[in-house]
Parts: structure tokens; C-alpha cells; sequence
């Protein structure tokens, strides 16, 4: 019999019209949180892994070009960037001549088709809140939705809970925040509920690449694709070894028990394990998001699991109002797409180039884009130009809003293809044509402060 708090919140999923099959997955992962089930993989459990690398891949060119051909894109599509002061879809945010992410990922899908004369469809996978800023966007290019599927289809929301006794928050001054995503998990309960999964299959697909619309470097890459579909896996993840950035953040191993690559987030990582989170030369490689699966395989698990592919629980405690840190404490119930791959018997891995993995999360991440260390090139693949991507830190307080940011860059980014390190402190703004060498710090104190047209920061000589 469900628990008080278990009937309330399913009767409120079923009231805002949620899909039975979400409910249903909303309510394994509610039992197992009860029963106080954490999601932590301890360390002792695990062993590092180690992958074959994409460049020692060798694929035909008419091999990748078939294998892209049988291929469909989803983009996850849900994220606000409420981090960086947005209220609209992030992928909504410009990039470079006046394109946003959104403009750029279509114009690379529809580059692809003409390539190699392949459908290719587009699928957005959007949010409540981002649905329809994006498909007022996307509306502009007429030859991008296929005939016999959709352009979008919609994430679940849940309730989050309270953490005292895991009923259902209210929050009557915002009602909007007594709901949360499932985490990006939940792209395979969205697909089956949808009937998205069938419609694929049904139009000859055989094979999903999935990614995040803040990562312009991960395109729908034939030579991937060829190599995935030559490996008989059922499922793959792109990855890349992980750098200090990548310190804190989640990685792959492999699991003592049955052999199966594990993907281990920061949120499943006990305290004590901490150090071995951190440690670049025990666990190696961090996952791009970027992933690829068998079309019929994953219809057959979900089948067989009626709907719940069982990925591991991730407790993720918050306030109800993010912007609010007194307001009551909650539970988000999340799962991580990627860790679908302990799923699947077979699954693979393989290392790719940091160019395949770009995200922006933050001002730091958009003025780097926005800069020459990248060329976006008439297929509208981002190429990096520089040797390395330089590290940049911007001071939260003046930079770390979009709106802010803009401000104080209005002629565009400065020159850092010769950049290793970009620290600014204080309120500065930018002039045009500003050159960035070697290692270069802005300190000061007071406001309207400016780096004059011209300005060489750092380094005169880049070989210094």
C-alpha cells in the first residue's frame, strides 16, 4: 500500500495531466527513497576503466555515412540558465553573427542531411518552461521537421518533497516551484510515454545520438556513428579525460561485482571517497553526455522493465525556492541518462577530443565560445583554433549575469587564442579588438573602469 505522502503526489501528477509511465517511474524511485535508498556508489565497490580513443578508430566513409543515415539527434533541451540570470531556454542565448545555439545546432543538423543525403531528424526534447521560446525559434527553418515525427516532445515534472516527511511541497507564492524535473534520466521514460521510441522504429531509425543544446561540439558525428554501429553495442558514451576543471565532477569505472561500466556522479560519491573523486590518475575519464543507443535494444529493456529502466536514485536536496536559501528544505528525485549504461550488458566507452565536449555553464564558458579560441565553419561545426582553451575567471558579483556580462563586452570578446589564463576582478569593461596573451590578471576596486580599444593584456610576446 503507497504511503500518505506517495498517494498525495501521485494524485497531483495525475491532476497536471503528468504520463502514466512518469507516475509510475516517480513512484519506484519514491519507494526506494523511503526505504532510505542514498544512490552512493562507494569506492570499494569500483575500479577505474580505461577505452579505446576515436582517433585510432577507423571508419569508411561510406560506412559513416549509412550509419548517420539510420541515425535520429535529440537535444536536451530543458535548462533555463537561471544560473546566469536567464529566464528563457539558454540555447536561446547568442553565440557568434547573431546565431544562438539553437540556430547553430539546426544549421549543423541540416548541413548533415545535405552531406550525405540523410533524414536525420532533429528531436528537441524541451521543458514546460522552454517549449515555446523554442519552437518560436526553431519555426524559421521550414525544411527542418521530418514528416512522420515531431520537432519536440516534453520531459516529465514531479513534485519535490518535503525533506521532513516526503509529501508534497506547497508553495502557493510560486506554484511553478513546487515542481521539478526528473533529471535528464528521465529522456528514456519521455521517449517510451511519448510513443516517440515506436515512431522511430516504425520510420526505419535504428540508433539515438543524444546530447545537450549548451554543447556545440556535439554534433551528429558520421565517424562516431560508424564506429558505434560497427561495435554491436547497445548503448555508448562519449568521453574525455578529465583535467582540474573536471576534479569535482562525476566519472566512469567499472563495477567489481558484474563487470559493468558504471557512471559515478559527485552526488553518489560518499564523503569519504571524496579524494578518490578527485584523483585524475585513478579514475581517468568524465563523461561528455554525449550518447548513443540501439533503438531496439533500449525498447526491449524498457519493455521487459514495464517502462523502468532502473537507474540508480539521486537524492539532490535543495530549497523550494532556489533563490530563497529560508525557504523549506526539499527533495528533487533525480536519475542521470548516462548511467543507463550499467544497464546494458555490452555497453561501450570510447575517448574523443575535448572539442566534442563544450559546454557553457556559465559567463566564464560563453565568453571563451564567443572568442577566436573557436571558428564555426560552413558546415557550422565548432572548430577549435587555438592550442589549448585558455582558463577564464570572471568575477561573479559584475560578470556572472548574462545581462551584466553583456554590458561590459558590448564590442564582443576579446582576442584569446594566445590566452592560458584570463583572471578579472572588479567592474571592467571591454573595448574593441582587445588581445589576450599568455596569462593576463584585471584588478580593481571601483566601477567604469575600462581596457581601451587595442589594449595587448598579459604577455607582449606569446612565446614568453
Amino acid at each position: 500500500m503507497a504511503s500518505s505522502g506517495l498517494r498525495r503526489a501521485q494524485e497531483k501528477m495525475h491532476e497536471a495531466g503528468v504520463d502514466a509511465t512518469a507516475v509510475e517511474v516517480f513512484s519506484h524511485y519514491y519507494r526506494l527513497l523511503e526505504h532510505g535508498e542514498t544512490g552512493m556508489i562507494p569506492e570499494s565497490t569500483i575500479e577505474p576503466l580505461d577505452m579505446e580513443r576515436l582517433a585510432d578508430v577507423e571508419v569508411a566513409d561510406e560506412a559513416a555515412a549509412q550509419a548517420i543515415r539510420e541515425t535520429a539527434v535529440v537535444k536536451l533541451n530543458g535548462g533555463l540558465g537561471t544560473s546566469m540570470g536567464m529566464d528563457r531556454a539558454k540555447s536561446l542565448l547568442c553565440v557568434r553573427r547573431g546565431l544562438s545555439f539553437l540556430d547553430i545546432i539546426a544549421r549543423q543538423v541540416l548541413h548533415l542531411r545535405r552531406e550525405h543525403d540523410a533524414r536525420l531528424p532533429l528531436l528537441v526534447m524541451n521543458s514546460f518552461r522552454t517549449s515555446d521560446d523554442t519552437m518560436a525559434a526553431l519555426a524559421r527553418y521550414d525544411e527542418l521537421p521530418v514528416e512522420g515525427l515531431p520537432l519536440e516532445f516534453l520531459q516529465n515534472k514531479e513534485p519535490k518533497l518535503l525533506v521532513k516527511d516526503l509529501s508534497p511541497v506547497s508553495w502557493p507564492a510560486d506554484p511553478d516551484l513546487e515542481w521539478c524535473p526528473p533529471g535528464h534520466g528521465d529522456l528514456y521514460t519521455a521517449l517510451r510515454g511519448t510513443g516517440l521510441l515506436d515512431q522511430l522504429l516504425d520510420e526505419g531509425f535504428t540508433r539515438v545520438f543524444v546530447s545537450n543544446s549548451d554543447n556545440l561540439g556535439a554534433t551528429p558525428d558520421p565517424r562516431v556513428a560508424g564506429w558505434f554501429a560497427a561495435s554491436g553495442a547497445p548503448f555508448a558514451i562519449e568521453a574525455v579525460r578529465r583535467t582540474a576543471s573536471d576534479r569535482k565532477g562525476g566519472h566512469f569505472a567499472r563495477r567489481k561485482a558484474d563487470g559493468r561500466i558504471v557512471l559515478r556522479e559527485t552526488a553518489q560519491t560518499l564523503d569519504s571517497d571524496k579524494d578518490a573523486l578527485a584523483d585524475l590518475d585513478r579514475h581517468r575519464y568524465t563523461s561528455t553526455n554525449n550518447l548513443w543507443f540501439d533503438l531496439r535494444a533500449m525498447k526491449d529493456v524498457l519493455d521487459a522493465r514495464e517502462g523502468i529502466l532502473g537507474l540508480p536514485l539521486i537524492r539532490n536536496v535543495k530549497t523550494v525556492d532556489p533563490a530563497d536559501p529560508s525557504s523549506p528544505e526539499v527533495v528533487q528525485i533525480e536519475t542521470a541518462m548516462g548511467a543507463a549504461i550499467e544497464v546494458f550488458e555490452g555497453a561501450r566507452t570510447i575517448e574523443v577530443g575535448r572539442d566534442r565536449f563544450v559546454p557553457v555553464k556559465t559567463t566564464n564558458d560563453l565568453l571563451v565560445l564567443r572568442s577566436d579560441v573557436y571558428r564555426i565553419g560552413q558546415d557550422f561545426v565548432l572548430e577549435q583554433v587555438a592550442a589549448d582553451v585558455p582558463f577564464v575567471d570572471l568575477e561573479k558579483e559584475h560578470y556572472g549575469l548574462v545581462g551584466s556580462f553583456d554590458q561590459r563586452f558590448p564590442e564582443g570578446a576579446p582576442s584569446l587564442k594566445e590566452a592560458t589564463r584570463l583572471t578579472v576582478t572588479g567592474e571592467w569593461t571591454f573595448g574593441r579588438d582587445v588581445v589576450v596573451r599568455g596569462e593576463a590578471a584585471l584588478e580593481g576596486r571601483g566601477t567604469g573602469q575600462r581596457v581601451e580599444p587595442g589594449t595587448v593584456l598579459g604577455a607582449d610576446d606569446p612565446s614568453a
